[in-house]
């Protein structure tokens, strides 16, 4: 009952708050009342996240599919009336994964199939694929310990299993991560004709993990493939077993030159100070092995729906606000690179960016990274946020795409999330549209609304 008659009272502010003069009538907590009721109340973000992991899967930034993404992302804030959408070219990294890959465990006279992706920048394996003995390591370390000799001729089988009782996944994910993107590399130094990586998860299951790893210019490497995890248990499990089973994998990708795409970018002009910015974003992009629910289609709708609940509660910002959808953060970052060129080359002054690429489940807070007199002043708000559960602001990294712009001096932020399951999705074809609550993911925009709200009207 007692949400209930909240509810109501929202919805009779609302009522009456048709205008600036209106909103401007209200305290700040009256106000970010109503830019979480709005988005709580609205299925629009939800159902256009629903329609793009539907219609624009494999949408890794070199692929047609990113393009076609980024354009139908351009219509719906066309859609919504924004005062301005266009579309930003941006240059690329260009691998193709190719034909599926094939993985077996072979013992025994038995071939046992086990599932593998290619990582990204990767290299194909022969036409006829790879086969060799199989030597086990927990990680880069224990890799870099091995004499040359041992090594040679063999399939290196990285098996660092992420942390699980780390409370922070993210800090478990960044300690077995360097396996994926330095261990072909290390393989090659060593002497290994292949590479197969355990997938980065703490789940025990048949998804392969894939993501980005390695690639100079005429620098070593070999074919290396990402191993799902119940498989990866399973090739240990008989390798103890029989030391001399052999393991076959092919794979097709290929690195071509440099291709074009676009990040996809909304607009609020500033009433007072249009050329200066707050942006909030996530990546359009997504590995062409996954819908990219979490990863990171929910925080692009996310960062469309702050421009939403702006527009649809009559908040005019003083400043400018944009809602970037950047390409190829999966791979080499060229949209949040390009973006911030040519935010330079405009003269244009970013205040603040804030990025939502940590999954769309519920909202904990911000991480910041800025000056302590800054940070100072946005922890001070945390009490706007109390009532919402929202009540963690740390010093910390603001996220990939929009790090280009600190030497703008710009103030990055990243959206923290429940970080529970995130693993369990993120790179792999179980990130679907399924896992999605829509209650959580509105509560993320609405939490970042609230926050380029606050940022908007105080300044920093």
């Amino acid at each position: 009952m007692k949400k209930l008659t909240v509810l109501l009272f929202f919805i009779l502010i609302l009522a009456s708050c048709s205008d600036q003069k209106s909103i401007n009538k209200l305290s700040d907590n009256e106000v970010i009342g109503l830019i979480y009721s709005e988005a709580e109340r609205s299925t629009e973000s939800y159902e256009n996240l629903r329609y793009l992991t539907t219609h624009y899967t494999k949408r890794l930034a070199c692929y047609p599919q990113s393009i076609e993404a980024a354009k139908w992302t351009q219509s719906i804030m066309e859609d919504m009336n924004f005062d301005k959408v266009f579309l930003q070219e941006v240059k690329v990294n260009n691998w193709k994964r190719g034909l599926q890959e094939i993985g077996y465990i072979k013992v025994n006279g038995e071939n046992i199939p086990v599932n593998v992706c290619a990582l990204g920048r990767g290299i194909a394996t022969p036409e006829n694929g790879i086969e060799a003995n199989v030597i086990e390591v927990n990680g880069l370390i224990a890799l870099a310990q091995l004499e040359q000799k041992d090594v040679k001729g063999k399939i290196v089988f990285l098996n660092q299993a992420m942390n699980p009782n780390l409370e922070n996944p993210f800090q478990a994910y960044g300690e077995a991560a360097g396996q994926r993107f330095m261990g072909p590399i290390l393989a090659a130094e060593k002497g290994a004709i292949g590479a197969v990586i355990r997938s980065l998860t703490c789940a025990i299951d048949t998804f392969p993990h894939t993501g980005v790893t390695r690639k100079i210019e005429n620098e070593p490497t070999v074919p290396a493939v990402a191993i799902a995890t119940k498989h990866a248990n399973q090739l240990s499990d008989l390798l103890k077993e029989n030391a001399d089973l052999k393991f076959y994998f092919k794979t097709d990708c290929k690195n071509f030159p440099d291709t074009i795409t676009y990040n996809a970018i909304g607009e609020l002009t500033g009433s007072e100070f249009p050329n200066e910015y707050i942006v909030i974003g996530g990546h359009l992009d997504a590995w062409d092995n996954s819908p990219g629910s979490h990863d990171d289609g929910g925080g692009c709708m996310q960062a469309i729906e702050v421009l939403r609940v702006f527009k649809e509660l009559g908040i005019k910002p003083k400043h400018s606000i944009r809602a970037v959808m950047y390409m190829d953060e999966e791979i080499s970052q060229g949209g949040g690179r390009a973006y911030a060129e040519q935010a330079k080359r405009n003269g244009e002054i970013h205040i603040t960016a804030i990025e939502s690429d940590r999954g769309v489940d519920k909202p904990l807070g911000f991480s910041i990274d800025t000056s302590p007199e800054k940070l100072a002043k946005i922890v001070s708000w945390n009490e706007f946020f109390k009532p919402y559960d929202v009540n963690v602001f740390i010093a910390g990294g603001g996220g990939v795409d929009i790090a280009p712009l600190k030497d703008h001096g710009t103030v990055l932020m990243g959206l923290l999330t429940d970080p529970t399951y995130y693993f369990n999705y993120h790179h792999s074809a179980n990130d679907t549209f399924d896992k999605i609550n829509r209650s959580d993911m509105q509560k993320g925009a609405a939490t970042m609304a609230a926050m380029v709200y606050l940022i908007d009207k105080n300044g920093l």
